[in-house]
This record gives structure tokens, C-alpha cells and sequence, in this order.
């Protein structure tokens, strides 16, 4: 399975935000959209994400004061992406050696979606239940 499948079960929608915006809106955004993470771009260019884990940071370096800061004060910029046509399993590899959370989705230059460690989990169970499955009916079938 390709990530361009998950993306077709999920939707493309990106939350995004614009690096001067204040933690404390990315931290409402994420809230009101109920999303782990935002892509911070600039003119379709990716600059990084905030994820909740990057605001707790910040909040726990430098304060509550961390929340009236830009947003690109506390985002990760080291940002890989991913092509639709990318394997689940090639994706979820590259997110587990750089221990990412979510990993934007990009085709030809311009951002396309966003995935989730989770959106990978989610497919593996279902993937593993359907094999389950078919071995199970193929030992009934055999007896």
C-alpha cells in the first residue's frame, strides 16, 4: 500500500500556520482542530512543524512566556517529507529512524497532505486483521 491510499481514507486536509503566529494560537489551532501537529509554511514553502510535544518543551525550557513567542521559536525546522507514492512501510521506517510523529506529504513541490504515526498504526492493524483472516479461512478450508 502507498501513502497516496491512507491520504484517500483520511483526507489531504493540512492545518497549517504561519511562523509568526503565537504558540498560544498554535496551541488553540491544534485544540480546535484536534490535530497533534501544523505544518508552518510561508508561501507554499515548508519552514517546519509544531507539534504538542514542541510547545511543552518550550513551556518547560523557557517558561509560560514561550506562549506569547512566534511559533517558529519552538518548531522543529529539521522537516522530511514523504511522496504519495511512497511505501506505508518505507514511511513508517523513516519515521521511526528519526523519531517523527507526523510527516508532510509532498508531490512535485507542493504539500498534499499529512500523516500520522497513527494513520500508519491504524493501516498495519487493518492489514494484519485481513491477513489474520484469510489465513483463517484458509485452515478452515483445509480441514
Amino acid at each position: 500500500m502507498r501513502i497516496a491510499d491512507i491520504l484517500g481514507d483520511k483526507g489531504v486536509e493540512v492545518h497549517k500556520a504561519l511562523p509568526w503566529i503565537t504558540v498560544a494560537e498554535a496551541a488553540r489551532r491544534l485544540t480546535d482542530a484536534d490535530v497533534g501537529a501544523l505544518v508552518v509554511c510561508d508561501d507554499r514553502r515548508i519552514r517546519g512543524i509544531v507539534s504538542e510535544r514542541d510547545i511543552v518543551r518550550g513551556i518547560t525550557l523557557r517558561g509560560a512566556a514561550v506562549l506569547e513567542e512566534p511559533v517558529e521559536s519552538v518548531m522543529s525546522r529539521d522537516v522530511h517529507t514523504c511522496d504519495p507514492q511512497e511505501t506505508v512501510a518505507s514511511a513508517m521506517a523513516q519515521m521511526t529512524r528519526f523519531r517523527y510523529r507526523h510527516l508532510p506529504v509532498v508531490e512535485r513541490g507542493e504539500l498534499v497532505g499529512i500523516i500520522s504515526i497513527g494513520d500508519l498504526v491504524k493501516y498495519r492493524v487493518r492489514e494484519m486483521e485481513m491477513e489474520t483472516g484469510v489465513l483463517r479461512d484458509w485452515v478452515i478450508a483445509r480441514s
